[in-house]
């Protein structure tokens, strides 16, 4: 190499060293920039206005803002610092009672926080969704599916609880203990007899009849003399084949790998011949029925499971476990023909054609399914089907038990309805008709409704219409003695707008029970005097006039005009400063809030849906389905597209990286 050249290399050589230097101070230099955007630009902000009355001393409304000093903390808990940022755009906070901020300062923190908070969520990230067993309706629906046999699993199983998101399908209340094992294949041997002992059940799984002909049998006798290499003219593995792998492909819902194939294959075998003296086809039935039994205690039929990705990023599902995710989610059951046939040909990846899927699983009876386990356990109307008392029996006896079943099956109709055919969400919170049959009508007032069967009944009352005026909604939101504005207006605010009251300070204490002052006073007497405690006041001024709105309606949802001596007086003021008088104008009103409404639905949609709680990387995803609410008249077909083409419906994670994804 010659002095020119070394000459010129040298310099290359310090030139490109320099720019790596330039590179990375620039980088350091940007990262210590975000770094002060909160440390010194936004926590002075929040010690001043908030930290005062947010603190580990004085933790107002269940915050503590003390404890986040950087950035990296804010991220962490993106969804409570997303409802910060939210707190502070709409001016709810600092409190009236606090100086303002100026605007300035509004500016800088509501600015500050959107772009940190903007730049954690760059990144498409689904969010973990770890292996989980059926919850009971889901197990109910997939042996139904499967072997038509209708199991009642909620009543024969120990109950779940419900996950973060209020639904009995979160993975992290679906547990395993040696008990419900003991049960599940308790419940194996019943519903495998159960199939065995219906004809016609039994001729749609098995739909032939396995026996040889005394021609068959004597040649196969008569083979087996001479020949140490003898194979039977028709073998009872060959035929059982053909019913136990398409069966188990069903059950597992996917492919089968040639090893599990042969286990079962060979387990058949092992208990057709073991039982050599019992004749055919009873034989080869009674073996199906302990290869049935397998599947239905096999880890792959009990968990949802999905193939742990190789690599680090987010994958996409393959077309088995996006059928499995679709099915479960609106038919509470695994996927028919259809959608397997799609997943074996690789097209349902296709979003357009998940598109069409969505369309023709709403249009199918089975997603009644969804409609009524959805709606019951958003609304909290299942506790209707425990075998519980939910009223005072003894006070309130008209209350029976076919009261109670027609109450929850109006509102499970009234949901479908609007599922399926008025395909307009807001007409939950308000519309002119609703699903009556005689006895309910009768318990309503309402004449001209005839027979057992529900029908849709047009309303002249406008209190009645939508949810709110729905006696499962009305009984479930009220104490077993008498009605609770205040359990009525926190449902109304978590339930219909998704914004949860901060928890009663530990002094709050509790509505005095004496029957006297109850009739003297009315319970809006009684909650003036409860609320006039600092501590109690800004809680109860959001709760109490929406529940004091439905006071009209007694504990059991009949209209009423008096609360023990005192007539009632369903008017409010909401905190925006809105006035009511009742029902009819408070439904009007909260129509008014259909962004809140539109948020809480997607919340609720997406948290079913994947069978978890909704976590701070899933805010795109929701952003997208509160507009497609928005901009399409609240038509569930549009939502519910919109979420299963979402990267958090069709990607998926490893289990590692949960740590740093469920934020």
């Amino acid at each position: 190499m010659g002095q020119t050249t070394i000459f010129h290399f040298t310099i290359y050589m310090k030139l490109k060293s320099f720019y790596l230097f330039s590179i990375l101070a620039i980088l350091t230099f940007a990262s210590k920039a975000q770094d002060s955007l909160f440390e010194k630009g936004l926590r002075p902000l929040l010690e001043k206005n908030c930290i005062e009355c947010h603190n580990t001393g004085n933790v107002k409304g269940g915050i503590n803002l003390d404890n986040f000093k950087e950035e990296g903390r804010v991220i962490s808990r993106g969804r409570l610092w997303l409802k910060v940022l939210d707190q502070i755009k709409t001016r709810e906070m600092p409190p009236d009672i606090r100086p303002r901020l100026t605007d300035q300062e509004y500016d800088s923190l509501t600015n500050g926080l959107s772009l940190i908070l903007q730049k954690a969520l760059a990144n498409q990230n689904p969010g973990l969704i770890t292996i989980r067993r059926l919850s009971h309706w889901e197990y109910h629906y997939a042996v139904k599916d499967l072997f038509g046999v209708d199991f009642d699993a909620k009543g024969y199983f120990p109950g779940d609880g419900s996950g973060g998101g209020g639904f009995d399908n979160q993975g992290k209340a679906l547990f395993f203990t040696p008990l419900k094992f003991e049960r599940y294949y308790d419940a194996a041997q019943t519903i495998v007899n159960d199939l065995s002992q219906n004809q016609e059940l039994w001729e749609k799984v098995v739909p032939f009849e396995y026996k040889l002909t005394w021609w068959q049998q004597f040649s196969d006798w008569f083979k087996s003399i001479f020949s140490d290499s003898f194979q039977p003219s028709n073998p009872p593995e060959l035929a059982a084949e053909s019913v136990i792998l398409p069966m188990a492909a069903k059950t597992y819902r996917r492919y089968l790998a040639k090893e599990e194939k042969a286990n079962l294959m060979d387990f058949f075998g092992e208990v057709y011949h073991s039982m050599d003296s019992v004749p055919n086809p009873t034989r080869f039935n009674k073996s199906l029925e302990e290869v049935f039994k397998l599947l239905l205690v096999s880890p792959n039929f009990l968990y949802k499971q999905e193939e742990e990705p190789q690599v680090e990023h987010p994958i996409p599902l393959n077309d088995f476990e996006l059928a499995s995710r679709l099915s479960f989610f609106l038919w509470s059951s695994v996927p028919d023909e259809e959608l397997y046939q799609l997943a074996r040909t690789e097209q349902l990846s296709d979003t357009l054609v998940l598109e069409e899927q969505v369309k023709r699983m709403l249009a199918d009876p089975k997603s009644k399914r969804f409609a009524e386990i959805f709606s019951s356990q958003w609304l909290g109307i299942d506790k209707l089907t425990d075998k519980g008392p939910v009223v005072d029996p003894e006070k309130y006896p008209e209350f029976t038990t076919s009261l109670r079943h027609n109450m929850y099956k109006e509102t499970v109709e009234y949901f479908y309805y609007v599922l399926t055919q008025s395909k307009n969400l807001l007409d939950l919170i308000n519309s002119d008709y609703t699903f009556l049959n005689q006895e309910l009508a009768a318990f309503y007032n309402i004449d001209g409704v005839k027979g057992k069967e529900f029908q849709k009944v047009g309303l002249i009352d406008k209190s009645r219409g939508g949810i709110l005026g729905m006696g499962s909604v009305l009984t479930v939101t009220s104490l077993p003695l008498r009605t609770s504005p205040v359990l009525r207006g926190k449902w109304v605010l978590e339930e219909i707008l998704g914004t949860s009251p901060p928890p009663p300070p530990p002094d709050a204490g509790e509505l005095p029970e004496d029957e006297a002052l109850h009739e003297d006073l009315g319970l809006r007497g009684l909650l003036e005097m409860h609320r006039s405690k600092p501590g109690c006041q800004s809680c109860h001024e959001k709760m109490d006039p929406l529940g004091l709105g439905l006071e009209n309606f007694d504990l059991i949802g009949r209209w009423r005009d008096s609360y023990g001596k005192v007539p009632i007086d369903a008017s409010g003021v909401l905190a925006n400063g809105e006035v009511f008088n009742g029902p009819a104008e408070l439904k009007e009103l909260l129509l008014m809030e259909e962004r809140k409404f539109a948020r809480n639905i997607s919340n609720r949609l997406l948290s079913y849906a994947l069978g978890r709680s909704i976590l701070f990387t899933d805010e795109p995803m929701l952003r997208k389905m509160e507009a497609s609410l928005l901009e399409n008249n609240f038509n569930p077909d549009n939502v519910i597209v919109e979420l299963v083409k979402g990267y958090v419906f069709r990607l998926k994670i490893k289990d590692f990286q949960k740590k740093s994804n469920e934020i």
